[in-house]
């Protein structure tokens, strides 16, 4: 098992859900971390940098991790969690909730590595997309989301191919339903009736953090997980 004490982990999407549970979870093995939200909330933990980042932002995102290796020596960890959804017809959403999707979800994941890249060459790393059940498969009323989190399923399995050989996993974890407030704003479609059953941000946490501690002489490509009241495609 890959020892974490001392290393160091940018994660996007940090304040609530899937990413606060991955942070506290790192910050309780003994990890550094960067934390980039849209509040900039540090958690009350200690060894932060915490700071207001719109993962749409490149340069915002860049100087969060230019701090954050300043302060500690460099990054092993990028964990491009932020992510929001909308669902319906797809011709019903709104333009807004289409540009969002598809530049938080894809656009701030290709910035969020790119801006963590630069610190983590020459160092054994970590890249963890966090990515869904519906970037592995087409659903109803979720093309455009699907479209996103399709898009980060590629760019992880490319990332592989290109990181691979200079010592950098990464690796696509692939939630199904989870019971956070994501979605949940009004006008997206979803009520919070879709909530019993699902598995809880810590489940997920605990895939994250399991991945990133497998010994170094091997990866985890992709790992797909769902809740046992979900059903089963394809």
């Amino acid at each position: 098992m890959t020892d974490l004490t001392g290393k160091t982990a940018v994660i996007t999407g940090a304040s609530r859900g899937i990413g606060a549970a991955v942070a506290r979870m790192l910050h309780d093995r003994g990890m550094n971390l960067g934390l980039a939200s849209r509040r900039g909330d540090d958690l009350g933990l200690e060894r932060v940098v915490a700071r207001p980042v719109d993962v749409r932002d490149l340069d915002a995102l860049v100087g969060l991790c230019d701090e954050v290796a300043d302060r500690f020596g460099g990054i092993d960890v990028v964990i491009p969690n932020a992510g929001v959804g909308a669902y319906g017809s797809f011709l019903d959403l709104s333009r807004e909730f289409l540009d969002e999707m598809l530049d938080v979800n894809l656009k701030g994941t290709v910035y969020a590595i790119r801006a963590a890249l630069p610190h983590m060459l020459g160092r054994q790393g970590d890249v963890i997309t966090v990515a869904s059940e519906a970037g592995r498969r087409g659903l109803p009323y979720e093309a455009v989301y699907c479209a996103s989190k399709f898009g980060q399923v590629g760019l992880t399995a490319a990332l592989d191919h290109e990181l691979r050989e200079q010592g950098i996993r990464c690796t696509n974890i692939c939630p199904g339903g989870v019971a956070t407030d994501f979605a949940l704003e009004p006008g997206r479609g979803r009520t919070t009736d879709v909530l019993p059953g699902m598995m809880t941000a810590e489940d997920v946490a605990e895939v994250i953090v399991f991945a990133l501690e497998r010994p170094r002489h091997f990866r985890i490509l992709e790992t797909a997980l769902r809740p046992m009241t979900e059903g089963s495609w394809g």
